[in-house]
């Protein structure tokens, strides 16, 4: 699953032919690091990451996280926990145990599930725009900035108008921002 396609990104710039498709695919796989950043993770996806954890949480890396795998102690103390065990938040990758236990043997390796369902249309709008916005280094001329700023602008006619993510892209994204404190 990808937050765009080929096709919606050719619509999107408006480009018929197949002479930019490389180009143009490298710029939809670049999108979804700066997506994700905002948001968390979009496209589904495993994940498994090491977690000093010897408490009563293991606090996961990537969210949203909708499933456990696997989660296993590194060093030899022990079989893996069974997930069905476990509670998921996954709006904030917190991990408990159901009984109220804690976890140790530490460091644990978690396997889980990160991401969405589907892409939500806004996310999908906003990596169109941002696509737009940064095909835009492609194709942009020298003139002049419109009086106040073009949060689309990719000149570099006023210092420091030139950015990667303008200010409509992250307004879109904003109903999907993580919690402060989750990476």
């Amino acid at each position: 699953m990808a937050l765009i396609d080929l096709d919606e990104a050719k619509q999107q710039l408006n480009l018929t032919g197949d002479g930019s498709n490389l180009e143009l695919q490298a710029y939809i796989e670049g999108l979804t690091a700066v997506i994700e950043n905002v948001v968390g993770v979009v496209e589904e996806r495993e994940i498994t990451e090491t977690i000093d954890g010897n408490g009563s949480t293991l606090c996961l890396l990537k969210t949203p996280a909708l499933a456990l795998v696997s989660v296993t102690p590194q060093l030899d103390h022990g079989a893996g926990l069974d997930v069905a065990q476990l509670h998921l938040d996954g709006a904030t990758g917190v991990v408990r145990r159901r009984n109220g236990g804690r976890f140790h043997g530490g460091p644990w390796t978690v396997t889980y599930t990160a991401g969405r369902g589907a892409v939500p249309p806004t996310i999908n709008l906003a990596a169109r725009m941002l696509l737009q916005h940064l095909w835009r280094t492609q194709t942009a001329s020298r003139g002049p900035v419109l009086a106040g700023g073009d949060d689309y602008s990719v000149t570099e006619v006023v210092p420091g108008l030139g950015y990667a993510v303008p200010n409509r892209v992250r307004e879109l994204l904003e109903p999907f921002k993580l919690p402060p404190g989750v990476a």
